[in-house]
């Protein structure tokens, strides 16, 4: 039953969520291997004029029900949740509605996979706000996994940069430092996230670092594979590899352990 229930699924579905300005885009540009923007269709398949939709989103407005997907791997549906920082209830509650439809509806081809919440590093002051312990206390996703992807990492290097000149290092020094300085402070970012939200009622499955999103060659290998281990169940794991195109050793892999 569970076989042909998996079969019937056409396409892997991801809900992208975070605060404005995470690099959800470009992330998704890496993931299907484009650098174009993605077609964007209604909850009926049919397809919404780009221009319409370009002005809603310099208003910062995303309608969730729309379906974002890239002709370079059709295969990936994504759905955008705009952030809700700003304490939005009516936001948070389309977002929570749209969770709790799409992870147990009836229509097979309408549900979400996985969720991929982002949090930037170019805030690493405020990596955990009130709203990402809203969402992770308050939305049960149920059996639809959660990964944090900590995005803009590429943002500390300049961080690390100016502690080590407030340091009294010289700029010589510094920048022969820089990279050893950006990586502890990624690894110290990233355990208190950990720690921040794994002490909320429902916390996320994986957590994964992306940096270099912004070039057009970043390996998406981990994300992907971050997101294959936290699946549960192997026909889904089997969709998501079959469908990522990041990188042909995953498929070898997953061939063998299974």
């Amino acid at each position: 039953m569970a076989n042909e229930y998996l079969n019937k699924i056409k396409r892997f579905r991801i809900l992208v969520m975070g605060r404005a300005n995470a690099g959800k885009t470009t992330i998704l540009q890496r993931v299907c291997n484009s650098t174009e923007k993605p077609e964007i269709f209604d909850g009926k398949g049919n397809k919404i004029d780009s221009d319409v939709v370009q002005g809603t989103l310099t208003r910062g407005y995303h309608n969730i029900q729309h379906e974002l997907v890239f002709q370079s791997n059709p295969g990936f549906v994504f759905h955008d949740s705009s952030g809700f920082e700003a304490g939005s209830t009516q936001q948070f509650d389309q977002m929570k509605h749209f969770v709790a439809d799409h992870a147990v509806t009836t229509r097979v081809n309408e549900r979400i996979h996985a969720i991929w919440f982002c949090i930037p590093m170019t805030d690493s002051h405020r990596t955990v706000t009130a709203a990402e312990q809203k969402f992770f206390n308050e939305c049960d996703t149920g059996h639809v996994p959660v990964i944090v992807l900590v995005t803009k990492v590429d943002a500390l290097y300049l961080t690390a940069i100016r502690e080590l000149l407030d340091g009294g290092l010289t700029i010589v020094e510094a920048k022969a430092r820089a990279t050893e300085k950006q990586g502890e402070l990624l690894e110290k970012w990233l355990r208190h996230v950990k720690h921040e939200l794994q002490m909320c009622k429902f916390p996320p499955k994986g957590y994964i670092s992306l940096q270099k999103m912004h070039q057009e060659d970043a390996d998406c290998t981990p994300l992907m594979e971050c997101t294959a281990n936290v699946l549960n169940e192997e026909g889904l794991q089997r969709l998501l590899i079959s469908t990522q195109q990041s990188s042909i050793g995953i498929c070898v892999k997953y061939a063998v352990n299974k």
